[in-house]
């Protein structure tokens, strides 16, 4: 075959998954791929896949249903979560060429040069046993922003999660080149990182040190103006870890913090390590330290077993906590997880009306979370402009913030009156 030229990427799920497409991306670039629009026509085409919901599978093949249409003769590369979990479903779908699970994804150049269309589809994987290696990656796609994976990997047995399935046990990268990417993503101008993981406050060994050391040496050795932790478990969220945001002018005043469920006995059904008490106490000590400080909550509606004086409980839960937004997802089934043997399914119809009545509370949240804060001058990082000529960006707290463009407040932090 001849090498192909064109390459466009498509990724589906979390920002972890950004970030490796982003260092997939990089990887063809200096191999001579120059990179197209998913939307434009492409000599190869990779879409790196999410499994947490069903949603995220029935887009993997719409994907590709689409690109058949539209450039039958173009090469259609599955990876991600999905591709490690289900190798021959994916590699049944009419169109796909490749299939590389979580340990060959990083492989890519290597398998791309090595097939051709009308090859019989080839699956390259492996027993998610046998990933032990830690692969860095960050995205660089724009200036202003950064996700920086430290930890890969997760060692607990939620009975909804296929993620330890699909990444292997928890790994991290070491503090050493931690340090030295984020020296390399500063030359690069970028002034926020927003550090990720599959279970981020899991990151490191006893060699090494810890989540803490981790965010303690970045916070006192790096140009980084900004940093933010994408999320972290309300039982590895330590109070040392909070002090130091608390304390800190490159930490920003922004936890996003996975709860799953208000009551205790949908938590023990999920195997969940904490209890909505010490989740409390969490948010408490946080917002007693920085009551500026904005919090972002995971919750699953619809969990088998979850009755309606369940979900009152998460509800009532969630609307005294002093918390920001909230990340509502509607109960999925997923093959090999301990979920599937449980009693009392939710019907769908509840399921939704449920994750409905959430986001409707998570909108009042947010509404309320910005009003608190009118009038305050907060810094803004500006990240570009939208079709309408209108720039977006953030504040510390994870404000969202609308104004008419200027060239020169692109990826610069502005004092900003909200």
């Amino acid at each position: 075959m001849a090498v192909a030229k064109t390459v466009a990427f498509h990724t589906l799920g979390c920002k972890l998954n950004f970030s490796e497409t982003s260092t997939l991306s990089r990887m063809l670039g200096n191999d001579g791929f120059e990179k197209k629009d998913f939307t434009d026509k492409a000599d190869v085409y990779v879409i790196n896949t999410c499994s947490v919901t069903e949603n995220a599978d029935k887009e993997c093949r719409q994907l590709v249903r689409r690109i058949q249409r539209k450039s039958p003769e173009s090469l259609v590369v599955i990876t991600g979560c999905y591709a490690q979990l289900k190798p021959k479903e994916i590699a049944a779908i009419p169109g796909v060429d490749l299939v590389l699970g979580a340990s060959e994804k990083f492989n890519l150049t290597k398998h791309i040069h090595e097939i051709a269309k009308g090859d019989s589809t080839k699956i390259c994987s492996c027993d998610v046993e046998e990933i032990k290696e830690f692969k860095s990656s960050f995205s660089l796609n724009k200036r202003t922003r950064t996700f920086l994976k430290v930890q890969d990997g997760c060692d607990y047995n939620c009975s909804f999660c296929t993620i330890p399935q699909a990444r292997g046990k928890s790994r991290s990268n070491s503090i050493e080149n931690v340090l030295k990417e984020v020296a390399q993503i500063a030359e690069n101008g970028v002034k926020e990182i927003v550090l990720t993981g599959v279970n981020l406050g899991d990151f490191g060994n006893v060699k090494e040190g810890d989540f803490f050391k981790l965010i303690n040496e970045l916070n006192t050795n790096s140009e980084i103006k900004r940093y933010r932790i994408s999320s972290i478990e309300p039982n590895l969220l330590t109070n040392e870890i909070i002090e130091l945001v608390a304390n800190s002018d490159k930490f920003m005043p922004h936890f996003h913090i996975p709860l799953q469920s208000g009551s205790n006995e949908i938590l023990g059904l999920m195997r969940r390590r904490y209890k909505k008490e010490l989740y409390e106490e969490k948010v408490n000590q946080i917002k007693s330290l920085m009551p500026h400080c904005c919090i972002g909550v995971d919750v699953i509606v619809g969990f088998p077993g979850e009755t309606k004086t369940h979900f009152k409980e998460t509800f009532d839960f969630l609307h005294k906590l002093d918390i920001s937004y909230l990340h509502v997802f509607t109960y999925s089934e997923r093959d090999n997880t301990h979920a599937l043997q449980l009693p009392k399914i939710v019907p769908l119809q509840i399921r939704h009306e449920r994750n409905k009545t959430l986001r409707n509370l998570s909108y009042m949240k947010m509404q309320y979370f910005t009003e608190q804060h009118q009038g305050q001058i907060r810094k803004v990082l500006f990240e570009g402009v939208d079709k309408s000529n209108m720039m977006e960006g953030y504040t510390d707290n994870y404000i969202k913030i609308s104004a008419p463009y200027k060239k020169e407040w692109v990826n610069e932090i502005i004092d900003w009156k909200i």
